[in-house]
């Protein structure tokens, strides 16, 4: 008896010490934690861009935490630099820039847009437009020329094939162009809504007295004949004008003019009349009354049906593109084999798909589209003749679960790719083994050609963002080759290190993430750079080369944010003093073996226990939310409420673990693709074998673990709480799916397919269907206007739940608020909920 309670006495002294805040520092509490952050943790900078001369740098700022929304309290602020004459000659010199200094409403009402690819091939002007207007703005002098100014809204300006016209769309669909020297404007499509009324048909009966009448009176005969003769003088005394292409009930998309000017393609987008949208009621209006809002349709309503077309100006023809010879386009998914009572389907059918582009050469010699499947199991890189319509396969990736990874592009854009400096060769990104990797292929000669597909980049990595230098002998990269959680910049020849070519050369030292914003001349980066304990700043570095590619850091090592390239200068500090303050903790990255052998990777957060003392052995479990997202990194968290939320939780004792489980963003296309079919399957096996190791290695109770998490981390906490209930005593949901059914198309319809072809995979991945297995504590949190995981969700699970007679669970609504909270009061409400849950029930 007395040993039993010698044990208890040590248990209790083990935890009050657990609970101690870091020493000189006052407890952390939800009420501090999930203040409004702009008064609380500061404003990062966000959004840098470039003047054109690549001597000043533009942010958008907060540091004097103004109240209001991003939009009306971030300011633009600039820092200048001194000249870079020193860096294009080659030499590393320090940086020299002024403070960071408030731009104000008249210079940015006549500051031009921010940069982008709108330029000539010579990098001398660029066009750009503001407020609905179009501009031509001179690099050497700095000086714009207006183009127009009218109150319809002309958008997406770029430079004809010959550089000497502006082509724009105006009002939405059609194209215009402007002589940049006459100022002469001319349209160059027609499209119009509706259908073309046909002129009047005339009866047998009164084409017969038509002619008798001609026959009979010879007046009405001559004057049918002079008044035919002055039509067609009229008509061919006008100037030619755009075809007339009426639209039906179809959209235009992306109209493009071609280089030589002979061509506009187009594609037309027809959404189907009986795809139904939900609706999401709002009781909390300013009105009084319920008002809804219209929010999406769900996954296997019928999609939009998609067509490309070319207009031939000089022929003045509207052709529509062919798909039907594409290699695999008849091919028919995997997954039909293994449906149970489908029917074999024999007939041939060609799969719908979108063709996006076109992608052309800079001498307009050579054009390249993109066609994918819309059941986002193909993509077709093929080569298209405009003049001829013929489609020539370049790069087919096929995949029996879903295209997808940085670079790809997705139904509406081609993705990243673009010809190199011979106007022949086209480099783009693909995961053709397994990672997503820079490929090239010379589109002359095609696949079988010498110039064939070449992998540019290998290994077991992705390259997450491309862009081609200037002179388009360089690209450069970000990639997370270093380590899974840290992203960094690179330099690299477009030969990619074969023939002789160097390695990658790493330009990026802080250990983090570097997300760069490179300097028009390529001489300058500008560095939004956060570690896992410090949020969001910005520096500025010169683009050198501090360490080969083949010389990589290693994971164990860590270079402080202090320790940035002796060239580098910090420009921003934004953390409130009282945020600075507080320690805030770094997790530990661990590595956790999952139960089929593969690597899983997680950020732990330990507390702090007297040594020979045994933990609490209350232990949490975090699910980050989904699309496609990474948490277990090295990198301030997009999740910082959760982040300060778990330095309360340790605080208290508890351990923490938060893990990028199958599905999680950074690791490729395996690890990508391993929900296919069943989310909860491997996904929730990884949490399961997470909590099985703080059981074996961080003295964690097995019986005092509880998991939390929003959207898709609230869809896994309630598979937990389903489906391995012995496994995790307390969950919070928050704003979770809880019938896939019920969720959007994009999304669902490449993991689960559609449900009424894949109703299999529905039913196994439906926390709904296994709400029985209830056993611990349950909360969920929903927003009531929701319009993403729609608060329906919800209300039919406590349906469920309610017939089901289980009384361990609460569902708290919140009526303002929609997917992501915005209210502090409503984060605070959470929050407190979730800490009593976890307290109490752990």
């Amino acid at each position: 008896m007395n040993r039993i309670y010698y044990w208890l006495v040590l248990l209790s002294s083990a935890s009050v010490f657990a609970q101690s805040p870091p020493k000189n520092h006052a407890p952390l509490t939800v009420e501090t934690i999930m203040q409004d952050p702009k008064i609380w943790v500061g404003t990062s900078p966000s959004n840098p861009f470039w003047s054109d001369d690549s001597r000043t740098l533009y942010f958008n700022w907060n540091p004097n935490q103004a109240k209001g929304s991003p939009a009306l309290s971030d300011s633009l602020y600039k820092v200048t630099f001194a000249t870079n004459a020193a860096r294009k000659a080659g030499r590393s010199t320090p940086l020299t820039a002024s403070q960071p200094q408030k731009v104000s409403p008249t210079e940015r009402r006549t500051l031009p847009a921010p940069p982008v690819s709108a330029y000539n091939r010579a990098y001398t002007q660029r066009l750009f437009e503001r407020q609905g207007d179009l501009f031509l703005f001179d690099v050497k002098s700095g000086n714009s020329r207006q183009l127009t100014n009218t109150v319809e809204t002309e958008i997406d300006p770029v430079f004809s094939g010959d550089e000497q016209r502006a082509i724009f769309r105006r009002s939405g669909s059609n194209l215009f162009s402007i002589d940049l020297k006459t100022g002469e404007l001319t349209q160059l499509t027609d499209f119009r809504t509706g259908t073309k009324k046909a002129d009047p048909k005339l009866t047998d009966e009164e084409k017969f007295l038509k002619q008798d009448q001609l026959r009979l009176s010879s007046v009405l005969k001559e004057r049918k004949e002079k008044k035919d003769e002055a039509d067609r003088i009229s008509k061919a005394d006008q100037p030619k004008r755009a075809k007339e292409i009426y639209l039906d009930d179809k959209t235009v998309i992306n109209p493009q003019l071609s280089p030589d000017g002979h061509f506009i393609t187009y594609r037309l987008s027809k959404r189907p009349a009986n795809a139904k949208t939900a609706q999401v009621p709002n009781y909390i209006t300013e009105s009084g009354y319920t008002e809804d809002i219209a929010a999406r349709t769900k996954v296997g309503s019928p999609v939009a049906s998609q067509e490309f077309f070319v207009y031939d100006i000089a022929k003045d023809t509207v052709r529509a593109v062919s798909v039907k010879d594409i290699p695999g386009i008849n091919d028919k998914p995997a997954y039909l084999q293994s449906v149970a009572g489908a029917k074999p389907d024999t007939a041939k059918k060609t799969r719908p798909v979108a063709i996006s582009g076109p992608v052309w050469s800079d001498d307009g010699k050579l054009c390249v589209v993109v066609v994918r499947s819309l059941d986002n199991k193909d993509r077709w890189i093929m080569r298209f003749v405009p003049e001829t319509l013929k489609l020539s396969l370049l790069d087919r990736q096929h995949d029996d679960a879903w295209i997808g990874g940085p670079g790809i592009g997705s139904l509406n854009s081609p993705g990243n790719m673009n010809f190199l400096a011979d106007n022949q060769t086209l480099w783009f990104q693909s995961e053709a083994d397994g990672y997503s990797h820079i490929y090239t292929i010379n589109v002359l000669t095609g696949p079988s050609g010498s110039g064939g597909k070449k992998q540019l980049t290998s290994g077991k990595f992705e390259v997450q963002q491309v862009q081609l230098s200037k002179d388009k002998a360089h690209f450069f990269l970000q990639t997370n080759e270093v380590h899974p959680g840290e992203q960094h910049f690179y330099r690299m020849s477009v030969s990619g290190g074969r023939d002789g070519g160097p390695e990658r050369t790493r330009l990026t030292t802080m250990t983090g993430a570097n997300d760069v914003t490179l300097s028009p001349d390529e001489t300058q980066m500008a560095i939004r750079y956060s570690s896992s304990n410090q949020p969001w700043e910005l520096y500025v570095a010169p683009v050198i080369d501090p360490l080969p590619a083949n010389k990589k850091q290693s994971s164990s090592q860590s270079v402080p944010s202090q320790n940035v390239s002796s060239a580098a200068i910090k420009l921003t500090n934004s953390p409130t003093e009282s945020f600075k303050s507080y320690p805030w903790r770094e997790p530990e990255l661990v590595t956790i073996k999952a139960r089929d052998g593969q690597i899983i990777y997680a950020r732990l957060f330990k507390p702090a226990t007297p040594s020979g003392q045994p933990s609490t052995g209350r232990a949490v479990v975090f699910v980050h939310g989904a699309g496609y997202l990474q948490n277990a990194h090295k990198w301030w968290s997009s999740y910082f409420r959760e982040y300060m939320f778990h330095n309360l939780l340790v605080e208290k004792g508890y351990t923490v673990l938060d893990i990028d489980y199958r599905g999680s963003a950074g690791y490729g296309r395996d690890w990508r693709t391993g929900i296919y079919r069943h989310m909860g399957g491997k996904d929730l096996d990884d949490h399961v074998d997470a909590a099985k190791w703080l059981v074996q290695t961080q003295g964690v109770d097995a019986k005092r673990i509880g998991v939390y998490g929003g959207s898709y981390g609230g869809f896994i906490t309630l598979m937990a709480m389903f489906t391995t209930p012995d496994v995790f005593k307390a969950g919070a949901a928050l704003r979770p799916v809880t019938d896939w059914a019920a969720y959007n198309h994009p999304y669902t319809a490449n993991i689960l397919n559609e449900p009424q072809s894949d109703s299999l995979s529905y039913r196994r991945s439906s926390p709904i269907n296994f709400a029985e297995g209830l056993k611990g504590y349950l909360l969920i949190c929903h927003g009531m206007v929701d319009v993403n995981v729609h608060f329906q969700d919800a209300v039919r699970l406590a349906q469920r739940l309610i017939e089901l007679k289980k009384e361990n669970w609460e569902l708290a609504p919140y009526p303002v608020e929609d997917h992501g909270f915005v209210e502090p009061s409503s984060w605070m409400d959470e929050y407190k909920r979730i800490l009593k849950l976890f307290d109490e029930r752990l």
